[in-house]
Protein backbone atom coordinates (compact mmCIF):
# COMPACT_ATOMS: atom_id res chain seq x y z
CA UNK A 1 0.00 0.00 0.00
CA UNK A 2 2.59 2.38 1.10
CA UNK A 3 4.86 1.79 -2.05
CA UNK A 4 1.89 2.36 -4.74
CA UNK A 5 -0.24 4.86 -3.18
CA UNK A 6 -3.18 4.31 -5.71
CA UNK A 7 -4.78 7.73 -5.93
CA UNK A 8 -3.89 11.30 -5.79
CA UNK A 9 -5.98 12.00 -2.61
CA UNK A 10 -3.68 11.27 0.52
CA UNK A 11 -7.08 11.38 2.69
CA UNK A 12 -8.63 8.56 0.52
CA UNK A 13 -5.29 6.70 0.73
CA UNK A 14 -5.37 6.92 4.77
CA UNK A 15 -8.74 6.13 4.77
CA UNK A 16 -7.71 2.55 3.19
CA UNK A 17 -4.56 2.41 5.18
CA UNK A 18 -5.19 4.05 8.72
CA UNK A 19 -8.93 5.35 8.85
CA UNK A 20 -8.45 5.76 12.58
CA UNK A 21 -5.88 8.39 12.04
CA UNK A 22 -8.58 10.69 10.33
CA UNK A 23 -10.02 13.07 12.52
CA UNK A 24 -13.86 12.67 11.56
CA UNK A 25 -13.14 8.68 12.12
CA UNK A 26 -12.61 8.22 15.57
CA UNK A 27 -15.26 7.14 17.96
CA UNK A 28 -16.64 9.61 20.77
CA UNK A 29 -18.44 9.25 23.84
CA UNK A 30 -22.03 10.29 23.39
CA UNK A 31 -22.81 13.57 24.44
CA UNK A 32 -22.15 17.39 23.88
CA UNK A 33 -18.09 17.95 24.13
CA UNK A 34 -17.73 21.23 22.99
CA UNK A 35 -16.49 22.68 26.54
CA UNK A 36 -13.72 20.28 26.56
CA UNK A 37 -10.92 21.51 23.87
CA UNK A 38 -10.28 25.25 23.11
CA UNK A 39 -11.65 26.86 20.60
CA UNK A 40 -10.11 29.36 17.89
CA UNK A 41 -12.69 32.06 16.91
CA UNK A 42 -12.00 35.17 14.40
CA UNK A 43 -10.54 34.88 10.79
CA UNK A 44 -11.04 37.18 7.86
CA UNK A 45 -10.18 37.42 4.52
CA UNK A 46 -10.49 40.37 1.60
CA UNK A 47 -10.01 40.32 -1.93
CA UNK A 48 -7.73 42.68 -3.33
CA UNK A 49 -6.09 43.71 -6.60
CA UNK A 50 -3.64 41.12 -7.59
CA UNK A 51 -4.64 38.72 -4.59
CA UNK A 52 -6.20 38.12 -1.35
CA UNK A 53 -5.16 38.67 2.34
CA UNK A 54 -5.92 36.67 5.02
CA UNK A 55 -5.62 37.82 8.74
CA UNK A 56 -6.64 35.91 12.18
CA UNK A 57 -6.47 36.78 15.92
CA UNK A 58 -4.29 34.81 17.92
CA UNK A 59 -6.84 34.21 20.62
CA UNK A 60 -8.80 30.63 21.82
CA UNK A 61 -10.75 29.79 24.53
CA UNK A 62 -12.63 27.23 26.55
CA UNK A 63 -15.87 28.39 28.21
CA UNK A 64 -15.31 31.51 30.05
CA UNK A 65 -11.08 31.33 30.08
CA UNK A 66 -8.42 32.33 27.54
CA UNK A 67 -6.95 29.09 26.98
CA UNK A 68 -3.92 30.33 25.10
CA UNK A 69 -3.29 33.57 23.80
CA UNK A 70 -1.20 33.51 20.56
CA UNK A 71 -2.66 30.25 18.58
CA UNK A 72 -2.12 30.81 15.13
CA UNK A 73 -5.16 29.79 13.18
CA UNK A 74 -4.30 31.19 9.29
CA UNK A 75 -1.23 29.10 7.13
CA UNK A 76 -0.09 28.74 4.08
CA UNK A 77 -2.35 25.74 2.25
CA UNK A 78 0.25 25.54 -0.46
CA UNK A 79 1.95 27.91 -2.38
CA UNK A 80 -0.67 29.80 -3.77
CA UNK A 81 -3.20 29.35 -0.91
CA UNK A 82 -4.37 30.31 2.61
CA UNK A 83 -6.00 28.83 5.24
CA UNK A 84 -7.67 29.75 8.55
CA UNK A 85 -9.56 27.61 10.85
CA UNK A 86 -12.27 28.58 13.56
CA UNK A 87 -13.82 26.23 15.53
CA UNK A 88 -12.40 23.07 17.98
CA UNK A 89 -9.01 24.14 17.91
CA UNK A 90 -6.66 20.86 18.14
CA UNK A 91 -9.37 19.09 15.59
CA UNK A 92 -8.89 22.36 13.61
CA UNK A 93 -5.48 22.32 13.68
CA UNK A 94 -4.90 18.90 12.66
CA UNK A 95 -7.55 19.12 9.60
CA UNK A 96 -5.03 22.23 8.32
CA UNK A 97 -1.96 19.74 8.27
CA UNK A 98 -4.15 17.24 6.92
CA UNK A 99 -5.51 19.08 4.06
CA UNK A 100 -1.41 20.96 3.32
CA UNK A 101 -0.33 16.99 2.69
CA UNK A 102 -3.31 16.68 0.62
CA UNK A 103 -2.53 19.07 -1.60
CA UNK A 104 1.23 18.15 -1.69
CA UNK A 105 0.47 14.24 -2.02
CA UNK A 106 -1.71 15.10 -5.19
CA UNK A 107 1.01 17.59 -6.89
CA UNK A 108 3.56 14.90 -6.48
CA UNK A 109 1.48 12.21 -8.01
CA UNK A 110 0.09 13.71 -10.34
CA UNK A 111 3.09 16.15 -11.17
CA UNK A 112 0.61 19.23 -11.30
CA UNK A 113 -1.31 21.51 -8.90
CA UNK A 114 -4.58 21.30 -8.64
CA UNK A 115 -7.07 23.91 -9.13
CA UNK A 116 -8.32 26.80 -6.73
CA UNK A 117 -11.75 25.02 -7.11
CA UNK A 118 -10.53 21.57 -7.03
CA UNK A 119 -8.62 22.75 -3.77
CA UNK A 120 -11.76 23.97 -2.48
CA UNK A 121 -13.92 20.45 -3.41
CA UNK A 122 -10.54 18.88 -1.04
CA UNK A 123 -11.22 20.84 1.60
CA UNK A 124 -15.39 20.14 1.80
CA UNK A 125 -14.41 16.68 1.21
CA UNK A 126 -12.80 16.56 4.62
CA UNK A 127 -14.82 18.64 6.36
CA UNK A 128 -17.65 16.29 5.45
CA UNK A 129 -15.68 13.87 6.91
CA UNK A 130 -15.51 15.24 10.31
CA UNK A 131 -19.48 15.59 10.65
CA UNK A 132 -20.05 13.36 13.36
CA UNK A 133 -17.90 15.17 15.85
CA UNK A 134 -19.44 18.20 14.65
CA UNK A 135 -22.68 17.35 15.71
CA UNK A 136 -20.80 16.67 18.97
CA UNK A 137 -19.74 19.88 19.43
CA UNK A 138 -16.54 19.34 17.73
CA UNK A 139 -17.07 21.56 14.80
CA UNK A 140 -14.52 23.09 12.95
CA UNK A 141 -15.29 25.68 9.96
CA UNK A 142 -12.46 26.71 7.66
CA UNK A 143 -12.06 29.88 5.34
CA UNK A 144 -9.72 28.90 2.23
CA UNK A 145 -8.47 31.87 0.06
CA UNK A 146 -6.15 31.98 -2.80
CA UNK A 147 -4.08 33.08 -6.22
CA UNK A 148 -6.38 31.68 -9.19
CA UNK A 149 -3.11 31.17 -11.89
CA UNK A 150 -6.03 29.90 -14.05
CA UNK A 151 -7.96 33.40 -13.48
CA UNK A 152 -7.97 35.68 -16.82
CA UNK A 153 -7.26 38.85 -15.18
CA UNK A 154 -4.54 38.93 -12.73
CA UNK A 155 -5.94 41.56 -10.92
CA UNK A 156 -9.37 39.41 -10.20
CA UNK A 157 -7.25 36.86 -9.12
CA UNK A 158 -7.76 36.85 -5.55
CA UNK A 159 -11.04 34.44 -4.40
CA UNK A 160 -12.26 33.15 -1.80
CA UNK A 161 -14.16 30.36 -0.50
CA UNK A 162 -16.15 29.71 3.19
CA UNK A 163 -18.03 26.87 3.96
CA UNK A 164 -20.81 25.21 6.27
CA UNK A 165 -20.23 22.06 8.53
CA UNK A 166 -21.58 19.48 6.15
CA UNK A 167 -18.71 20.91 3.87
CA UNK A 168 -20.70 22.61 1.33
CA UNK A 169 -18.24 25.37 -0.48
CA UNK A 170 -19.66 28.59 -1.37
CA UNK A 171 -17.32 31.42 -3.28
CA UNK A 172 -17.52 34.73 -1.23
CA UNK A 173 -17.44 38.26 -3.40
CA UNK A 174 -14.74 40.23 -2.14
CA UNK A 175 -14.67 39.66 1.50
CA UNK A 176 -15.99 36.60 4.09
CA UNK A 177 -15.08 36.34 8.08
CA UNK A 178 -15.80 32.98 9.62
CA UNK A 179 -15.98 32.56 14.02
CA UNK A 180 -17.59 33.97 17.21
CA UNK A 181 -16.51 37.57 16.36
CA UNK A 182 -17.35 37.24 12.28
CA UNK A 183 -20.72 39.47 12.70
CA UNK A 184 -18.59 42.22 13.74
CA UNK A 185 -16.03 41.52 11.63
CA UNK A 186 -18.02 41.36 8.74
CA UNK A 187 -19.96 44.93 9.45
CA UNK A 188 -16.54 46.58 9.41
CA UNK A 189 -15.93 44.85 6.43
CA UNK A 190 -18.63 45.94 4.79
CA UNK A 191 -18.74 49.82 5.26
CA UNK A 192 -15.03 50.05 4.37
CA UNK A 193 -14.50 47.38 1.05
CA UNK A 194 -13.75 48.43 -2.18
CA UNK A 195 -13.26 46.50 -5.46
CA UNK A 196 -9.86 47.06 -6.79
CA UNK A 197 -8.29 47.84 -3.09
CA UNK A 198 -4.35 47.59 -2.49
CA UNK A 199 -2.54 44.71 -0.80
CA UNK A 200 -1.39 47.31 1.65
CA UNK A 201 -4.92 48.74 2.05
CA UNK A 202 -6.13 45.47 2.20
CA UNK A 203 -4.09 44.33 5.21
CA UNK A 204 -4.93 47.40 7.31
CA UNK A 205 -8.63 46.86 6.53
CA UNK A 206 -7.70 43.11 7.91
CA UNK A 207 -6.24 44.40 11.58
CA UNK A 208 -9.36 46.53 11.64
CA UNK A 209 -12.03 44.42 11.02
CA UNK A 210 -10.22 42.31 13.80
CA UNK A 211 -10.12 44.98 16.23
CA UNK A 212 -13.72 46.09 16.00
CA UNK A 213 -14.49 42.05 16.26
CA UNK A 214 -12.50 41.95 19.38
CA UNK A 215 -14.10 45.27 20.51
CA UNK A 216 -17.85 43.29 20.66
CA UNK A 217 -16.62 39.66 21.30
CA UNK A 218 -15.20 38.19 24.26
CA UNK A 219 -13.67 35.25 22.40
CA UNK A 220 -11.93 37.19 19.76
CA UNK A 221 -8.15 38.85 21.24
CA UNK A 222 -7.17 42.10 20.15
CA UNK A 223 -3.94 43.62 19.52
CA UNK A 224 -2.14 42.99 22.90
CA UNK A 225 0.51 45.59 22.69
CA UNK A 226 1.59 44.71 26.43
CA UNK A 227 2.80 41.04 25.26
CA UNK A 228 3.30 42.40 21.61
CA UNK A 229 1.06 39.95 20.22
CA UNK A 230 -0.65 40.51 17.08
CA UNK A 231 -2.64 39.17 14.49
CA UNK A 232 -1.24 37.08 11.65
CA UNK A 233 -1.79 38.60 8.70
CA UNK A 234 -0.93 36.79 4.98
CA UNK A 235 -1.30 37.35 1.54
CA UNK A 236 -1.48 35.32 -1.40
CA UNK A 237 -0.75 36.62 -4.60
CA UNK A 238 1.33 35.97 -8.25
CA UNK A 239 4.50 35.77 -6.37
CA UNK A 240 3.46 33.00 -3.82
CA UNK A 241 2.07 33.41 0.19
CA UNK A 242 4.14 35.78 2.03
CA UNK A 243 3.31 36.12 5.75
CA UNK A 244 4.04 39.78 7.44
CA UNK A 245 6.73 39.81 9.68
CA UNK A 246 5.95 40.89 13.55
CA UNK A 247 7.47 44.14 13.31
CA UNK A 248 5.41 45.02 10.09
CA UNK A 249 2.28 43.39 12.02
CA UNK A 250 2.89 45.32 15.37
CA UNK A 251 3.52 48.53 13.14
CA UNK A 252 -0.36 48.42 11.56
CA UNK A 253 -1.76 47.38 14.54
CA UNK A 254 -0.42 49.82 17.36
CA UNK A 255 -1.20 52.30 14.14
CA UNK A 256 -4.99 51.37 14.50
CA UNK A 257 -4.81 51.23 18.05
CA UNK A 258 -3.48 54.57 18.03
CA UNK A 259 -6.32 55.51 15.57
CA UNK A 260 -9.07 54.15 18.16
CA UNK A 261 -7.58 56.24 20.99
CA UNK A 262 -8.73 59.59 18.89
CA UNK A 263 -11.85 57.96 17.80
CA UNK A 264 -13.21 54.22 19.33
CA UNK A 265 -15.99 54.31 17.10
CA UNK A 266 -12.77 53.91 13.63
Amino acid sequence: MFTNAGTSSFTAFLSKVAPEMLPGRRPLPPGMAADMAPHATTIVAISAAGGVVMAGDRRATMGNLIAQRDIEKVHPADAYSLVGIAGTAGIGIELMRLFQVELEHYEKIEGAMLSLDGKANRLASMIRGNLGAAMQGLAVIPLFAGFDLAASDPARAGRIFGFDVTGGPFEQTGYDAIGSGSLFAKSALKKRFRVGLSIDDAVRLAVEALYDAADDDTATGGPDVTRRIYPVVMTATAEGTHRLTEAETAAIAESVVAGRMENPGG
